[in-house]
Order: C-alpha cells, then structure tokens, then sequence
C-alpha cells in the first residue's frame, strides 16, 4: 500500500503557504512559520500522530499573527482532505484524551466529509510566546472547514495556556492518527450511505 500523501501551496496578497504531509510517515517535520511557539505545536502534532509534516509559510506577520495562523489552518485541512482520499478501510472516528500537567484535552474527530467545529476552551492568558491564544480556535476551525471534518475539542482542566495549547494539538493529533487509520473489517467506507 502507497503512502497516502499531498502537497498543497496557497498564494493571496497575506500568506504565503506550502504544506507536504504524509499521513502514513514517522513524525519527521520541517516547520516554518515566523511564530515560534505555532512552530512548536505543528512538530508536536507531527511527532505525536506520526504524519510527517513540512510547512512553510511566509505572512503578513508586521500586522499580526491572524492570517498566518489560519490561512496554515485552511491549507493544513486541505492536505489532509487530499491525503486521506477516497477513505476507502479508514476508521473515520478517532478520539484521544491527553493529559499534559495541569491539562487535560479530548479531542473526537470524524472524517465525515462535514465540516463541523466544537471548541470548548477559554485560555488564562492572552498570549505564549508569540502566539495569540484566540487564534487556536481559529486555526481548528480552518482546519475542520477546509478538511471536512467533525472535530471537537475540549479542555476538561487547566490552568497554563502553554500546557493546555499543546495537549490540544496532541490530543489532534492522536484523534486524526486513529480516525485516519485502517480497520481490516472496513471492505469499503464506513457509512450506511456508500459514501463518505
């Protein structure tokens, strides 16, 4: 079986986005984006759902970290849209329950093919780093639309944004892992429609 991957590169007068991503590698990433702790989250989601990952985006960042941080959303969910493919034998549904510190994320993902997003989560600071912590929803959100996705997370408790930011991004990363995942007992898609 080949590896399930994609390239997308998206180009508008804000961002500047190539993403690669193989959804059947080893958690080997090269990421860029000029917002360093943003940086640190895709590595972890890479490293931590075993997809390999390069992201290179260059952005409007002397306005603010917005566009950046959503438009690597839109592409991010467009990889993986284009990587899963027809989702023939997948699992479709993944969830994960990740304790990290303090926090502790759910994250359920459904590759339905309907974008849907869920996010339950107030931060107790405004920024990490350079990362302004309401721009995590709306990089999830871009993500769910643009992937066609269900995905729902929850902080169930927390108290450091840092903490609580990255088990998100793990507990992503995990869900996506199984949901994407094959199941022998799956002969074609999983839906009582034919399709998904």
């Amino acid at each position: 079986m080949t590896d399930r991957a994609a390239e997308i590169k998206r180009k508008t007068k804000e961002t500047d986005i190539c993403v690669s991503l193989n959804l059947d590698g080893t958690g080997k990433s090269e990421i860029s984006t000029g917002i360093g702790f943003f940086d640190h989250m895709l590595e972890g989601f890479a490293r931590h759902g075993f997809f390999d990952l390069k992201c290179s985006v260059k952005g409007d960042l002397q306005v603010d970290g917005h566009h950046t941080v959503e438009d690597t959303g839109i592409v991010l969910g467009q990889a993986i849209a284009a990587a899963v493919g027809d989702k023939k034998g997948i699992r479709r549904y993944g969830h994960f329950l990740l304790p990290m510190d303090d926090a502790l994320a759910l994250c359920a993902v459904d590759l339905s093919g309907r974008p849907y997003l869920n996010f339950d989560c107030s931060f107790p600071a405004e920024r990490v780093g350079e990362l302004d912590t309401e721009l995590v929803r709306e990089f999830f959100y871009a993500v769910s639309y643009s992937a066609g996705m269900n995905l729902h997370l929850k902080m169930l408790d927390g108290h450091n944004a840092h903490h609580m930011i990255e088990a998100m991004f793990k507990a992503f990363a995990k869900a996506l892992d199984m949901a994407s995942g094959y199941d022998g007992r799956v002969a074609d898609v999983l839906s009582t429609k034919g399709t998904l």
